[in-house]
């Protein structure tokens, strides 16, 4: 037994977590580097290759979500998402023009997007089913969730830990190619041990419609609130996404360092989830974990726009892990705690689609637009561009203090 559960489900969903995240690390935190460095794209080329994944969270979470609420057994569809994934991600590592890398990153975005709700709908499940008999089934859950989300931000630090290994040994840090084909390797992996290791977890749903039930919670003032504001401090996240790797090489941080310096946001993500985030949500509640998850992200632009040295740069990617756990992660949890009977897998999908989807495409056009903005003669004014992340976020956090009251 491992936290109140058996311990082989344990280790099932805690691999499936791993995986799912460590496929996304392994990618997404350095590719702007090989697409505004050897490919020579613009920012606003950049944004929309990274509009990818969030143009593919808008649509395919809620088709999947349906699908697994009504349908199909969730492992089944991640299985199949992560095969043709890895696929996609092989030839858009050949892919050197925009528009042919951007129709291949777009199909593996339509892939990736549907899994990322059912990894944390197929967790959900099996833990209530293991503690339907606790006293209090949800306190348990919520107990035990971060205890298995430590897995995404360890696999996301260990990505890029590796990769900068590999760099180091082989040299390819100058291409940037291999962060695609680490991802698509890992995918390989993610695709076999859904099909073959994971609990049935077959459709939930009753009669009607699960989607417009999960939907339905909208009506809720302050579920609309968490969305609204979800969507806007999402957008966010991609300045850093976009620019943070640039950013440092251009403050003098070796390349082939870059991958291993951002990972230092994995870190304490890990920590944070692990040791903090149950706690948490256990005592202040939701309104406080997401305002402290909030300000962590202004607190890390505010560093990014003052003068500062390296190792400051490099330090304050914590703020970025504090900030998506308390404030992602636990939007997730806030998600399950409130989801209809029968609509885990469609209120996940809705929650990723505000996250993930809206707000993140919506922040990858801004970032890009911005970023061109203030590239003068090929240099980036960073002092101006982090400014306006700097200042939205902190609409966020006063929006979130007045607005969202912390309990449904």
């Amino acid at each position: 037994m491992i936290f109140g559960m058996d311990s082989a489900l344990y280790w099932k969903l805690s691999a499936l977590m791993f995986l799912q995240y460590a496929v996304w690390g392994a990618w997404y935190p350095v590719l702007a580097a090989r697409l505004l460095g050897p490919l020579k794209f613009s920012g606003k080329q950049t944004g929309w290759i990274y509009a990818a994944i969030p143009l593919g969270c808008i649509f395919m979470p809620l088709v999947a979500g349906q699908m697994a609420d009504k349908y199909v057994n969730t492992e089944y569809i991640l299985a199949g998402a992560h095969l043709v994934g890895c696929l996609l991600l092989f030839i858009s590592g050949w892919r050197k023009d925009f528009k042919s890398l951007f129709t291949v990153i777009l199909l593996y975005s339509l892939c990736y997007a549907a899994t990322i709700p059912l990894v944390n709908s197929l967790m959900f499940h099996h833990l209530r089913l293991a503690f339907k008999d606790a006293a209090d089934v949800g306190a348990a859950v919520d107990a035990v969730a971060p205890k298995i989300f430590i897995w995404a931000p360890i696999a996301w630090a260990l990505a890029g830990y590796f990769l900068t290994g590999w760099r180091w040994v082989f040299k390819t840090a100058e291409q940037g190619r291999d962060c695609l084909i680490l991802a698509a390797v890992l995918s390989v992996v993610m695709a076999v041990i859904c099909g073959g290791f994971m609990p049935s977890t077959p459709p939930q749903g009753e009669a009607g419609t699960p989607m417009l039930d999960a939907m339905g919670m909208l009506r809720n003032p302050n579920f609309l609130v968490f969305a609204l504001i979800t969507i806007a401090a999402s957008g966010m996240m991609q300045f850093y996404f976009l620019g943070t790797a640039q950013f440092m090489q251009d403050n003098g941080i070796a390349a082939k360092n870059v991958p291993a310096s951002m990972a230092i946001a994995q870190a304490v993500q890990a920590l944070a989830t692990w040791f903090l985030l149950g706690q948490l949500l256990g005592g202040p509640g939701y309104k406080w974990t997401l305002v402290l998850g909030a300000a962590s992200w202004l607190l890390m632009y505010v560093i990014y726009v003052a003068p500062r040295p390296r190792a400051v740069i490099v330090a304050s990617q914590a703020c970025h892990g504090l900030a998506y756990v308390f404030f992602i992660i636990a939007g997730q949890v806030f998600g399950n705690s409130i989801a209809p009977e029968g609509t885990g897998a469609s209120v996940q999908a809705l929650v990723i689609t505000a996250q993930s989807g809206l707000g993140m495409f919506l922040g990858t056009q801004l970032a890009g637009v911005v970023m061109d903005k203030f590239n003068v003669e090929g240099k980036f004014q960073w002092r101006q561009l982090w400014m306006v992340p700097g200042a939205i976020m902190l609409v966020c956090v006063l929006a979130l203090l007045l607005f969202f009251r912390g309990a449904v």
